[in-house]
């Protein structure tokens, strides 16, 4: 099946607040620890081996990338791909400057539409991830997680992680959180929940789109 995702190439990088996109088309962030799997998985949802690079250094990719999606000259939208988080090797300037950079996106990006949070399905949010998903909070817009690497659980192992993010999740819209929070498992290797991440994501680029096939309601 061919999705819009499909259509997707690389746009531009930024590294300082000022240079982020003023363009109105909707965007949606993917964000995630070093070595949780975020680049393979932008490279398979994208149906392409090296649009988005994996580096073997935790932390080296210091920068925000754009990733237009849809027709070269009228997208439909962007996937913006985060700083991976998690680095130990870092300088602390440096990982403070990536802290404002991220955090300002989320919270006052007005193009956001919503976040793609992935997690290793083996180690989920982490203190680190919920960093993340509270620097996200206010805007109350909704966060779907990746469980990736399901591939190396156990069935009982993968349904343990997925009770345990989706009860986590339920904690934060107790405590007041006003956006949706869903979660899925995940594998590359395997394309296990390829499908659903492909049309959610869909649906937030081209919600228009998604209301449109719905059948029309009987008279």
């Amino acid at each position: 099946m061919s999705y819009l995702l499909h259509q997707s190439r690389f746009f531009t990088t930024i590294n300082h607040l000022r240079d982020l996109l003023a363009t109105p088309q909707p965007e949606i962030a993917f964000g995630g620890r070093s070595n949780a799997g975020k680049s393979t998985a932008i490279n398979i949802l994208c149906n392409q081996k090296r649009l988005a690079f994996a580096s073997k250094t935790p932390g080296r990719t210091q920068h925000i990338n754009y990733f237009s999606v849809g027709p070269q000259d009228d997208p439909a939208g962007f996937l913006v791909d985060l700083p991976g988080y998690g680095y130990a090797e870092v300088p602390g300037a440096a990982k403070e400057h990536w802290q404002r950079l991220l955090s300002t996106y989320l919270q006052s990006h007005a193009q956001l539409r919503g976040m793609i949070l992935m997690m290793d399905s083996r180690r989920p949010l982490t203190d680190l991830d919920r960093i993340m998903i509270d620097w996200f909070t206010p805007t109350g817009k909704p966060i779907h997680a990746l469980l990736t690497k399901c591939d190396k659980l156990t069935r009982q192992e993968m349904t343990n992680s997925l009770r345990a993010t989706q009860k986590s999740f339920k904690e934060y819209t107790d405590a007041g959180y006003r956006g949706e929070l869903s979660v899925q498992l995940f594998s590359a290797l395997q394309r296990t929940g390829l499908e659903e991440a492909h049309e959610l994501i869909e649906s937030w680029l081209v919600p228009e789109k998604n209301a449109s096939d719905e059948p029309a309601a009987a008279a």
